[in-house]
């Protein structure tokens, strides 16, 4: 069990502990995505008032954009070693960085609750406990899934990517044979508010990946090509995804009344009933639980690195791992337990509120990895306040912030339109501000700042060498 449990936390992977190679990435992303959640993201697009035929190209764009910058933040996992949300240190802050970390352990907490809620129905109904116990029980598997770390996660990937890739293929089939696919796709009108609210959608699916990515693939040999990584996270996610949502989709579009508010139930029977069904519920479980337990360790990565950056902790005991888990799935089940009823409506501006957080960083984060530090970063300063990458970084906390305040005058969800949505007929593009706002600031910013350009004469092979992510 020793060589199963993970013991690493926030610390460089060493070369010897590396393996792995990046067709791991696509195993791993198209299971993460093949699962209920993204079936009704993509159902949104129709719910909301796009036709089945612009929502599923919207939903691919969406995919695509989204998918390629969440791609990009993979691609430094084999080469630094570490998770992805402590190099934001070298960009905040050792201690900056606490201020995107807060939000995206709201973020791990909201999608392991919506995760739970969904997983909790199928649970329920597989085990005959009920919603509650169902979401309860599940809860607490993926806690403990979590606590075993990287090496299942992995392992539950490629399964449920199998599994769930067989299910949803019978189920594509059932649903094909009880609607007309030519009538569904018939209607061409074009509504430019709606078309882009199904990009948003499926954009900020994929952003909100991003946080978490290189978590998954840091145990990557250090050689291991980052185009490679970065080609075969991005067909994994997009490919998992765009399946899932344009099931969604059509599914929305051809029986609205019997899908949306009974997602579980609609999917189990349009696979059947008996054996079948049990099955089906048993899928439903095993996809959530999945991309569940990404959120659950997700958001430990990212407690433990804003607790460490003001207590200087670099390594942590099984002890205080099983605790910080399990404080994410207490705070996730309540959530998910508080706000099961009114799910759809909740989820829907809940990832557009993400994106609004989640673009800015993103933006920052690539800027500073690919264009400043050159995909160098100097390791042992990430855990050194005093360091090369100081305490508080305020220029770049201030270019996040703008980068965040611009996007609220394009922005539209249920609790909160900007003034500028109406004049460009309800179109939310508030996302596209988020990234291109502080991508341009950040780099204004940042190319002045010789402290951080500037690299003493190291040799790069060398592991503890000044910018060892080479």
């Amino acid at each position: 069990m020793a060589g199963v449990v993970e013991r690493r936390s926030i610390d460089v992977v060493p070369d010897d502990e590396r393996h792995g190679s990046a067709v791991s990435q696509f195993t791993l992303w198209l299971g993460a995505n093949l699962q209920i959640t993204a079936v009704i993201t993509g159902a949104l697009a129709v719910v909301f008032g796009a036709n089945a035929f612009w929502s599923l190209i919207g939903l691919l764009l969406g995919n695509l954009l989204g998918g390629t910058v969440m791609a990009l933040h993979s691609a430094q996992g084999p080469r630094l070693g570490l998770p992805q949300m402590i190099t934001s240190r070298a960009q905040f802050g050792v201690r900056g960085a606490v201020v995107p970390l807060a939000l995206v352990i709201v973020m791990y907490i909201g999608f392991f609750a919506s995760g739970s809620v969904l997983a909790g129905q199928a649970v329920g109904e597989l085990t005959h406990l009920g919603e509650t116990p169902g979401i309860v029980l599940f809860a607490a598997v993926t806690a403990v899934a979590a606590a075993v770390g990287y090496r299942l996660i992995h392992t539950l990937g490629r399964v449920a990517g199998l599994v769930c890739a067989l299910a949803f293929v019978y189920l594509g089939i059932r649903l094909l044979q009880r609607t007309d696919l030519g009538m569904l796709l018939a209607d061409h009108r074009f509504g430019l508010p709606v078309f882009l609210l199904a990009v948003s959608l499926s954009a900020s699916w994929q952003l909100a990946f991003g946080p978490y990515v290189a978590d998954y693939s840091r145990y990557l040999p250090r050689h291991t090509s980052a185009r490679a990584t970065f080609w075969w996270t991005l067909s994994g996610s997009v490919l998992g995804s765009q399946w899932s949502m344009t099931f969604g989709a059509l599914a929305a579009a051809a029986a609205p009344g019997a899908f949306v508010g009974h997602e579980v139930g609609y999917l189990v029977g349009l696979g059947g009933t008996g054996l079948i069904a049990s099955c089906l519920y048993f899928v439903i479980a095993l996809g959530k639980l999945t991309i569940n337990i990404l959120n659950t360790y997700g958001g430990f990565m990212s407690l433990v690195t804003s607790v460490s950056g003001f207590r200087g902790q670099r390594t942590l005991t099984p002890r205080g791992r099983s605790a910080y888990i399990a404080g994410i799935m207490v705070a996730g089940t309540a959530v998910a337990l508080l706000g099961k009823d009114s799910f759809l409506t909740s989820f829907k501006d809940f990832l557009l509120f993400l994106l609004t957080f989640f673009t800015p960083w993103s933006a920052v984060n690539l800027v500073d990895y690919y264009l400043i530090s050159k995909e160098r970063y100097d390791i042992p300063a990430l855990t050194d306040p005093t360091g090369r990458y100081g305490a508080w970084n305020v220029p770049a906390l201030a270019v996040y912030a703008a980068g965040v305040l611009a996007q609220l005058p394009f922005l539209a969800t249920h609790f909160y339109t900007g003034p500028l949505v109406g004049p460009l007929g309800g179109a939310d593009i508030s996302w596209l501000v988020g990234l291109a706002v502080p991508a341009v600031l950040y780099w204004l910013t940042a190319r002045r700042d010789t402290a951080r350009t500037a690299w003493p004469a190291a040799p790069r092979e060398d592991p503890h060498a000044v910018g060892s992510g080479g």
